[in-house]
């Protein structure tokens, strides 16, 4: 198996870790997303808020939080309304109900900016990737246990696979900025 072939799952993490970190940016549409990862003050230690309840979205402007333990309801309120999200959740006795405003066009440019951010940390991850695998590959060489040839060939595969990845992270960018943006 070649460096190329065995690094390409670092890839593939990287870029899902990418897809998640973006899912979690509003588009002006309700989604589960949004305050999955919140963590909430429960039984004395903090915890994803996926973690402690389910999360659905009834319509396009609406999620609903309901916990699966009554009794952290208004601790759930409290870490979403905290969170920085800018959302207002309203408690209904033994659910949250998270009406999402929608977006101004002032805040869906401040929150295309955060995409970009985003695309960018991606981009630096699959750079760090492709200087490790690289290193890895010049050490191969050094140590005798790959030629000159072999070298560059993996150098290529190694090439066109960064060259393949920046560019689904450029489509992705492209699909969640058209979404954020569309009204």
């Amino acid at each position: 198996m070649s460096f190329t072939e065995a690094s390409q799952s670092r890839f593939v993490a990287a870029l899902d870790h990418l897809k998640h970190e973006i899912a979690q940016l509003r588009t002006g549409r309700a989604h589960p997303a949004l305050v999955e990862n919140i963590t909430v003050e429960a039984y004395g230690q903090k915890q994803p808020l996926k973690a402690l309840a389910g999360i659905s979205v009834p319509d396009a402007q609406t999620l609903v939080v309901q916990p699966w333990d009554k009794s952290i309801a208004q601790a759930v309120e409290k870490a979403i309304r905290e969170s920085g999200t800018n959302l207002n959740p309203v408690s209904e006795g033994v659910l949250v109900r998270v009406p999402i405003p929608t977006l101004t066009e002032e805040r869906r440019r401040e929150i295309v900016k955060v995409l970009h951010q985003k695309l960018e940390e991606g981009r630096i991850q699959v750079r760090t990737l492709r200087d490790d695998v690289k290193n890895a590959i010049l050490r191969a060489e050094k140590n005798k246990e790959m030629g000159e040839d072999e070298r560059y060939v993996e150098q290529e595969k190694l090439d066109k696979l960064v060259k393949e990845y920046n560019e689904k992270i450029k489509q992705i960018g492209e699909e969640k900025e058209a979404d954020i943006m569309r009204i």
